[in-house]
């Protein structure tokens, strides 16, 4: 009697990422920077006041695991009032944004993860909207790979294992200082197929 071999391979399905950038240099570079490292990424070059006003309906669209939401900000020179909204440039427009996306995604502790941010943010503001990530909390000058960095860990970590910032900081220029958050789990998942 012939017998069949069956055996089963593991293929991995790494976390699917909407990136919104307000400048389109960066939105370019971005792109370069995922298609580099063979993530799965839509990145849409979107000015920061029009953020909260599409963010919704791409996630309908895409469906994406990880949404990162960056562009240009700062505080304004004159002002020091870290906690007044009026004193950052963009600020207002990148919690706006994480607060349509909660409301199309509640639970950010199991499914969207979300970075928010850019140079000198509000963070403290982002992360109460909902961000699992955000920038920065020394309002410094952030560096432009930080935010993808933590995309793509987030996007290539098995979706069991919980990642936090004390994970991240050593691969980020500033470390806690430009990044900060309460952590997310991964977004990578196996697929077994099986051949006979």
């Amino acid at each position: 009697m012939k017998t069949t071999e069956v055996r089963t391979a593991e293929n991995f399905v790494t976390g699917k990422i909407l990136h919104l950038d307000g400048d389109r240099r960066y939105s370019e570079k971005a792109l370069k920077y995922y298609k580099k490292y063979g993530l799965n990424a839509v990145v849409k070059n979107i000015s920061e006041y029009r953020q909260p006003n599409v963010v919704y309906e791409l996630l309908e669209y895409y469906e994406p695991d990880i949404l990162v939401i960056t562009g240009h900000d700062g505080m304004i020179r004159q002002h020091r009032d870290y906690n007044n909204i009026n004193n950052y440039k963009n600020s207002k427009y990148f919690i706006e944004t994480v607060k349509e996306a909660r409301r199309y995604e509640r639970n950010y502790e199991v499914d969207l993860v979300i970075f928010a941010g850019a140079c000198q943010s509000y963070f403290e503001a982002l992360m109460m909207a909902g961000a699992n990530f955000a920038s920065s909390p020394a309002r410094i000058m952030i560096d432009f790979l930080d935010p993808l960095i933590v995309a793509h860990k987030v996007a290539t970590t098995d979706w069991l294992k919980y990642i936090t910032i004390e994970e991240l900081e050593k691969n980020l220029k500033d470390g806690k200082a430009g990044i900060g958050g309460i952590g997310a789990f991964g977004k990578m998942k196996k697929t077994n197929v099986t051949f006979l």
